[in-house]
């Protein structure tokens, strides 16, 4: 493998872990994990910490668990909103493995680039399921889930084996995400400002409005 294709393969798979961490972190990490530990995946030397045992194992059973949330409505959207503070940070750390040990600058950005990507598989993955969650058919959520478990697989093979046409492909998916998350903005907007008011950090706008309109007539009342 010459220089041009070493980039290019290193490329692919830094977009293919990150872009696939946003929409199923645990198989990427099992996938990588299972490939790399029977020698069918040669994996960086930063990624080959995947190969362990307990590693693999404990991607296998959060799979197990993810495999069933993500099929019940409200419940995999629930699931989906949590995973935004773990798939995010894990797409930015496993793109920065993928590197290797070059120079910290390149680690640094592939990390900033990885972090992106995920956040946007992410986003798109978020947003499509609460559209998905308004129709009343239960069935779409099984094959929304399969379909992404497939998505997922045949984006990490197809980067590993065919990175120009995953880069190809994944380029295409980034015109895609463009055009549709401003579209489901206001989904997510809704799910993270519920968030928001769980924790405190968002105020009740409803509570500070009637506040508002109570304490208006009593001002009115003193001054006559």
């Amino acid at each position: 493998m010459n220089g041009y294709e070493a980039l290019i393969a290193t490329l692919a798979l830094t977009m293919g872990t990150s872009w696939a961490s946003g929409i199923n972190l645990y198989a990427v990490m099992l996938v990588l994990g299972l490939g790399g530990a029977t020698d069918n995946i040669n994996l960086p030397a930063e990624l080959t910490v995947l190969e362990n045992p307990l590693v693999i194992g404990a991607a296998a059973l959060m799979y197990v668990i993810q495999f069933f949330v993500d099929k019940i409505p409200g419940l995999d959207s629930a699931w989906d909103t949590l995973h935004t503070f773990v798939r995010i940070p894990a797409g930015a750390m496993l793109a920065a493995g993928t590197v290797g040990d070059v120079s910290p600058a390149l680690e640094i950005a592939a990390g900033i680039l990885g972090g992106g990507v995920a956040a946007t598989s992410h986003a798109a993955k978020t947003g499509t399921r609460l559209m998905i969650n308004t129709s009343p058919e239960p069935v779409t959520n099984w094959s929304a889930s399969i379909s992404e478990d497939l998505l997922v697989l045949g984006g990490l093979w197809t980067a590993l084996n065919h990175p120009i046409l995953f880069l190809i492909l994944f380029v295409i998916f980034i015109g895609l995400a463009i055009w549709l998350l401003p579209k489901l903005w206001k989904l997510i907007k809704g799910v993270l400002l519920k968030i928001g008011r769980f924790f405190g950090v968002a105020k009740n706008s409803t509570a500070e409005t009637a506040h508002v309109s109570t304490s208006k007539p009593e001002a009115i009342k003193m001054d006559k």
